[in-house]
């Protein structure tokens, strides 16, 4: 079983910057993918970014340039670095977590959840 908590949210000016942390519980977090995901009022869970054992890093078009995953194994943490907010950006990120080694933009393809955290962007 692993545990996911998130920090970090927070009400921003567009423009702004933000940095998203995720800690797990467990001495398994090295073997898991790491996903972000986000959902705003009225629509769909969407993928935003996804980091595998060994770094590689996946990003939705809509934040590719803007975002940067990355994860630090020694701290069971991942972390989403975001720059450039837009007010589109608005909606409660999920951190996820997938007992594999293979990542994925699907949101039911992750075994574990965090609770979420409120990130708004004003304009």
């Amino acid at each position: 079983q692993v545990q996911l908590v998130e920090s970090g949210g927070g009400l921003v000016q567009a423009g702004d910057s933000l940095r998203l942390s995720c800690t797990a519980s467990g001495r398994t977090f090295s073997t898991y993918v790491m996903g972000w995901f986000r959902q705003a009022p009225g629509k769909e869970r969407e993928f935003v970014a996804a980091i595998s054992w060994g770094g590689g890093k996946f990003y939705a078009d809509s934040v590719k340039g803007r975002f940067t995953i990355s994860r630090d194994n020694a701290k069971n943490t991942q972390y989403l670095q975001m720059n450039s907010l837009k007010p589109e950006d608005t909606a409660v990120y999920y951190c996820a977590a997938r007992s594999s080694s293979v990542a994925s933009m699907t949101s039911n393809a992750y075994n574990y959840w965090g609770q979420g955290t409120q990130v708004t962007v004003s304009s």
